[in-house]
């Protein structure tokens, strides 16, 4: 082969190509490189910081979503509740002025069962009361009224206890209930007892003896 046949053998694909001459314009460095923190390279694609490291979130609208569903704060709920002082000295007054109107009441009940028992003993009692000079033409017909009178008597009372004790757990005001109802079955007793007197004829006539003289 001759030297004028020489051709030059073709350059592989594969050999780089040189670069022309002239410089190529120099690209700006990306703002989150090698020397961009952490917060900075978040800052510029956008991503969410983790959780331990995101600011914490104020509780207002935590505290407006309470309010609108009708949920006090503490703070709301020790303003609305009235002052512990007043109501805690007049609910113990109540509770001993009412036990101690139920224990005068038993005593009641339990001292005058034997003179409701015994019928003549008590008129003669109510005769020296009344300074009236008579006598029981029967003394044992009013002997009925006496038990009758001592059964309501206790029955009252223990009705009276049971409704005080229900009323004094409900925090209500109770020391009337066995005010009113002491002086109701003293009053029904007192009939009943006085309904052998009032129908008797020697007492009777004692009685308008007495008045006309």
């Amino acid at each position: 082969m001759s030297d004028g046949d020489a051709r030059p053998a073709p350059q592989s694909a594969e050999a780089p190509r040189p670069r022309p001459d002239s410089a190529e314009p120099s690209r700006p460095r990306p703002q989150y490189g090698e020397y961009a923190s952490p917060e900075e390279q978040r800052a510029r694609i956008q991503q969410p910081a983790p959780e331990w490291q995101q600011p914490a979130t104020p509780a207002a609208p935590v505290i407006a979503d309470a309010a609108a569903a009708g949920i006090r704060s503490p703070q709301q709920a020790q303003d609305l509740q009235p002052p512990a002082g007043a109501p805690v000295r007049t609910r113990m007054a109540d509770r001993v002025i009412t036990i101690a109107l139920l224990v005068y009441g038993l005593f009641n009940v339990v001292t005058s069962f034997p003179s409701f028992l015994d019928y003549g003993t008590y008129a003669e009692t109510m005769f020296a009361v009344m300074g009236l000079d008579a006598t029981l033409s029967d003394p044992g017909a009013g002997r009925p009224f006496g038990i009758a009178a001592a059964v309501v008597l206790a029955l009252g009372w223990m009705a009276t206890a049971v409704v005080s004790l229900w009323s004094l757990r409900r925090g209500r005001l109770t020391w009337w209930i066995p005010l009113v109802a002491g002086i109701f079955f003293t009053f029904v007793t007192g009939v009943l007892m006085a309904i052998p007197l009032m129908s008797d004829p020697a007492v009777v006539k004692a009685l308008l003896g007495t008045t006309g003289g």
